[in-house]
């Protein structure tokens, strides 16, 4: 079985239309998610649902994108990444359309899955597109131009999304949606580059168990897992703590989203750069310390006005994408080039399933008493810490076995497989 290169190189004009190319996409599949959560107070309504049935709705794409990664483990690295993408974004766009036009809450579900099963493989070919045009030294300030998909998501899509459910329904952003996705889609088909990255000689069942038998690449899964569930776990709830417990209305929820955005838009490519000049690991663990203190201060609080509530969310949002861009670099180093599809599709598989898990966990411990207001939050909110928690720990540990992970100038090749870690 052949391997390809660990990165192809690209003139920087070309790696940056590439990357902004690629943050479009994971744009899309970032706000298809996101906007599920502000949209919660008007679902819940609209269809009736308990605190439980709406964590039902929300975990199905995550479910779904977890067991489309898992199989794409298998196949992904026998195609060139492009080709790949292309087809699996289009099935996304499709999927999403279904969604606004879903008219109860079972079809919604329905569609729900469909796109997260499109979404998840989706995202995961971003993630080792950047891998293959990206340097090791320089691949934390490249993650970072591509997760700017989660501030310009909030600054942008989630506003004008609720505006949309606002004047038109709650149909209105999947439709939104759905255009951005095939606009994205025409101009992803003319920028992005052939790479040969197929796996010549590509033998599904040896590169599954290659992949997932690795002590290095099994480090890296557990980082990847508790890394999405210390934020997953609150976001569900999140938008409707808000305007249950803080007392906003609903109409000032984009005012507190696009506030956050703004602010993670300027805090992300800075974190980004940080990542390729200090330690991986110290700058990950001070970001999460931050994180604790503001999850703890969110969690706890009976009553908010508007600007408390906007300086709360921007703190929220600009800490909790910003231990991505080390932690994401540290698992993308973590692999070599010939393994690389088919682990960030089983790595998306997990870090879909953690956020199900998050928000069905999420629903265990929140409900609703007799005048709106939502119980258990502050309980979430010591889980979440945990979390944290054991996010430092298993970039320790993935540290340790490799340091290189963590280096801000990468000279050391990733193990290969086989080897003891």
């Amino acid at each position: 079985m052949s391997a390809p290169v660990e990165h192809h190189e690209l003139t920087k004009g070309r790696e940056l239309i590439t990357l902004l190319a690629l943050a479009g996409v994971q744009f899309t599949h970032v706000l298809d998610f996101m906007i599920m959560m502000p949209l919660g107070a008007q679902l819940m309504r609209v269809f009736n649902l308990s605190p439980a049935q709406f964590t039902v709705l929300v975990a199905s794409y995550g479910c779904a994108a977890a067991l489309s990664g898992l199989a794409g483990g298998f196949v992904l690295d026998r195609f060139d990444r492009k080709r790949a993408l292309l087809v699996l974004y289009a099935g996304f766009g499709i999927a999403t359309l279904a969604c606004g036009l879903a008219p109860t809450h079972h079809w919604l579900i329905a569609a729900r899955i469909a796109a997260g099963a499109f979404g998840g493989l989706s995202g995961s070919m971003v993630s080792a597109m950047v891998g293959d045009i990206i340097p090791p030294a320089r691949r934390g300030q490249a993650m970072s131009i591509v997760m700017g998909s989660f501030p310009l998501a909030s600054v942008l899509g989630v506003p004008c999304g609720l505006i949309l459910a606002g004047k038109f329904g709650w149909h209105a952003p999947f439709f939104m949606l759905a255009a951005c996705a095939l606009l994205n889609l025409v101009m992803a088909s003319f920028v992005l580059p052939h790479l040969r990255t197929a796996v010549v000689g590509h033998n599904p069942v040896r590169q599954m168990r290659e992949i997932v038998t690795h002590a290095l690449h099994l480090r890296a899964f557990a980082l990847s897992g508790v890394l999405v569930m210390a934020g997953g776990c609150i976001i569900p709830f999140l938008a409707p703590s808000f305007v249950a417990n803080f007392g906003l209305a609903e109409s000032d929820l984009p005012k507190a989203y696009m506030i956050g955005g703004l602010a993670t838009v300027i805090s992300t490519p800075l974190i980004g750069r940080l990542s390729d000049r200090i330690d991986r690991l110290h700058l990950l663990a001070g970001i999460s310390l931050l994180a604790v203190a503001v999850v703890l201060t969110l969690t706890h609080l009976q009553t908010a006005s508007l600007a408390v509530a906007c300086a709360i969310m921007a703190s929220f949002m600009v800490t909790m994408s910003g231990r991505y861009a080390p932690a994401m670099a540290m698992v993308t180093n973590a692999v070599q080039a010939r393994y690389r599809g088919g682990f960030m599709s089983v790595n998306s598989a997990l870090q879909q399933a953690a956020s199900g898990i998050a928000t069905l966990l999420a629903g265990v411990f929140i409900t609703v008493r007799a005048d709106g207001h939502l119980i258990g939050y502050s309980t979430l909110g010591w889980v979440s810490v945990g979390f944290f928690g054991l996010t430092v720990f298993f970039a320790a540990r993935l540290r340790a076995a490799a340091p290189h992970v963590a280096r801000a100038t990468m000279a050391t090749p990733a193990p290969a497989v086989g080897a003891s870690a």
